[in-house]
């Protein structure tokens, strides 16, 4: 816990001031950034050499902070974060408070509720939403550990939050899409 600390006194620090992190989240290793702050946004994009109209992720630490970020939260939706089995991506309608690059063309942001300690803990003290996307360029394979990150993506981020996976080889999330008018669909299992 001393080493989570550390890492999350210095991750704060660095999505701050606008950098990127190179940290383990509840699925793989994960790029992320001030979910706000759309200058901190674009340096994801330019890094992962990815269009921006590809949407990318948001980590809250809890139900709360979800709230805080999005028009309104379907009901459907604590009864899937309630339930899941595995970490789930929700999609939402009508994002709040976050930078307007991570806004889908529909007005729509994936978010999903952190479900390990360190993100959690981290995300919280931070106080808002930070970007999580694999720690890869566009269309190479998603890094299964560490050791598989590219060089390019371990010298273009400001810190890196050297922990451990906690659930090493897990898979992606599973996402879903929610919309205001009751319809529930499945992206990826």
């Amino acid at each position: 816990m001393e080493k989570h600390k550390e890492h999350i006194s210095k991750a704060t620090e660095i999505l701050s001031n606008g950098g990127l992190l190179l940290y383990p989240t509840d699925t793989v290793w994960g790029i992320g950034c001030d979910a706000t702050n759309e200058t901190a946004v674009q340096k994801v994009y330019a890094l992962k050499n990815r269009d921006d109209s590809k949407a990318l992720v948001c980590l809250v630490a809890h139900q709360a902070m979800l709230e805080r970020y999005v028009k309104q939260v379907p009901d459907v939706a604590y009864d899937i974060m309630d339930f899941a089995t595995k970490p789930t991506t929700i999609v939402f309608d009508e994002p709040i408070g976050i930078a307007k690059n991570l806004i889908a063309e529909d007005n729509t942001l994936a978010i999903r509720v952190a479900s390990d300690v360190f993100c959690q803990r981290m995300i919280q003290k931070f106080g808002k939403p930070i970007v999580s996307t694999s720690a890869n360029i566009s269309g190479e394979p998603t890094p299964t550990n560490y050791e598989s990150i590219s060089p390019k993506i371990l010298k273009g981020v400001d810190y890196v939050v050297n922990l451990p996976l906690e659930n090493k080889n897990a898979p992606p999330s599973s996402i879903i899409k929610l919309s205001n008018d009751g319809q529930v669909k499945v992206i990826r299992e």
